[in-house]
């Protein structure tokens, strides 16, 4: 094959899904007339196109990149997703599985015997193995792993013990080593003779017989110095390192803020067990954004945009549940201010618009304490300069735009008692905002949670609620 032939068409990814969506469309309008003809099956099937769509699909997924492959699959109703998943060459199927979402991985995952699920985790890497070790069943994961090399089992263990959010978890067991006392002419005679280096390979790490780590010697540096020089002279001990058990988000921050590709994974002896690279990185920090999207919208984990709809259920309806709960306590702080409503009909139309901004208030103030949590930038020291900078915010927040909720109902009712008291309202729910949306993250920081699991819910509902009874009571005191 031509270079040319081989290469992986990952530009247009959109137009790529279309054509794919067009290619099942005649698939299946070729399925639905052989279906109505009184000819044998064979032979219209043969003389139609001799399932020229589905070739033509097939060509199309070999020359994508399993990423690519992954969001069409991802992409797809079920039904469409399966056949296109069997027109998949085997030999990819272990990197697209590594490629797709977990809820997505489960449906491929369904569809095949034991035989098929071994033969793709096994065209894997260890750590690579791992991360799809959760949705085999447990007899495969055992065949995988007697399958593997002493060395690679050893890998394997090793990565699976290691928790999701750790270093560990993101950590790739294919490093280049050199010893220090080695010429750079060595060094290259030596990769020379690798078949490729591992990918991200922006840099070797030095080690001494013991596999202590003593710097490490970047690539650009290698190819521009003089080859009789010894790896001790040119290289720098200057470098970041991990350990595995290392929150992974610190290891995310410590690649943003450095602009490193890669860095090495030591134990507490100081001895290179791995290396973390960019793409790990990246995975991760999209991962984290998507669950912690997730969160605050009350869904408890990533779902398949096809499950089935009892799935999808089950996904959502534990914050949908409080979420009711909190709606019938805000009702009921209404119900507690009818006779006031009766009187003044204004408060009903004017009411939503306190828990409206109060809540959109409260969400904005979220956004920024988990967004700090998240980054480290938040802790004892500072917690209660960044709870008096909020409250000051919401305070003018509230006057400026109390003011003019409180203009607005003046121009309508002509009530500049009923003005002020929506000024009052709008100051005190968004204060009352700025308090909640405050001690809500920290609160589940505190005790271990995603400090985004369910926020948004959670402050819309405290909002609605205590708009609702600020704006009505103070009504009922100064106008009813």
């Amino acid at each position: 094959m031509t270079k040319a032939s081989n290469r992986r068409e990952t530009e247009n990814l959109q137009e790529h899904l279309q054509r794919v969506i067009h290619l099942l469309y005649q698939h299946k309008l070729v399925e639905g007339l052989v279906q109505t003809q009184t000819m044998p099956h064979q032979e219209f099937e043969e003389a139609l196109m001799h399932r020229q769509s589905l070739t033509e699909l097939r060509t199309l997924l070999d020359k994508l990149h399993p990423a690519d492959v992954a969001h069409i699959l991802e992409a797809m109703p079920l039904e469409d997703r399966l056949l296109i998943w069997d027109l998949v060459k085997a030999e990819r199927d272990g990197e697209i599985l590594l490629e797709v979402s977990d809820a997505v991985r489960e449906t491929l995952i369904a569809t095949m015997n034991s035989g098929e699920m071994r033969a793709a985790a096994e065209q894997l890497d260890a750590d690579e193995i791992a991360d799809i070790a959760p949705d085999l069943p447990r007899y495969v994961l055992d065949d995988v792993f007697q399958s593997l090399p002493m060395e690679e089992r050893e890998k394997l263990r090793a990565a699976m013990s290691y928790s999701d959010d750790s270093v560990g978890a993101l950590m790739d067991f294919e490093v280049v080593t050199i010893r220090e006392d080695v010429t750079l002419e060595v060094v290259l005679r030596y990769l020379r003779r690798l078949e490729e280096l591992p990918d991200h390979t922006d840099q070797l790490f030095v080690v001494d017989r013991e596999e202590h780590v003593k710097g490490i010697l970047p690539v650009n540096r290698l190819l521009v110095s003089d080859p009789d020089a010894k790896v001790g002279s040119v290289m720098t001990t200057e470098m970041v390192v991990f350990h595995p058990d290392e929150k992974a988000h610190e290891a995310a921050q410590a690649f943003e803020r450095y602009d490193l590709v890669s860095a090495a994974v030591v134990n507490v002896e100081d001895k290179l067990v791995g290396r973390v690279t960019v793409n790990a990185v990246m995975d991760f920090i999209r991962e984290e954004s998507a669950s912690e999207a997730l969160s605050l919208a009350g869904l408890r984990q990533e779902e398949d945009l096809f499950a089935p709809v009892w799935k999808s259920l089950k996904n959502r309806w534990t914050w949908l549940a409080i979420n009711l709960v909190t709606a019938f306590i805000a009702s009921r702080v209404i119900g507690v201010f009818e006779d006031s409503i009766e009187k003044l009909v204004a408060l009903a139309a004017l009411m939503p618009i306190i828990a409206g901004i109060g809540g959109n208030s409260g969400n904005q103030t979220i956004t920024m304490i988990v967004r700090a949590l998240a980054l480290g930038q938040l802790n004892a020291g500072n917690a209660r300069m960044l709870f008096a900078k909020e409250i000051g915010v919401s305070a003018v927040n509230g006057l400026v735009w109390g003011s003019v909720v409180g203009l607005f109902a003046f121009l309508i009712y002509r009530s500049i008692s009923l003005s002020l008291v929506m000024t009052l309202a709008m100051m005190l729910n968004l204060l009352l905002a700025a308090l909640v949306g405050v001690l809500i993250p920290l609160t589940l920081h505190r005790l271990g949670r995603d400090p985004a699991a369910g926020s948004s819910v959670m402050i819309t509902a405290v909002t609605d609620s205590g708009g609702f009874f600020i704006f009505l009571g103070l009504a009922t005191i100064f106008l009813v």
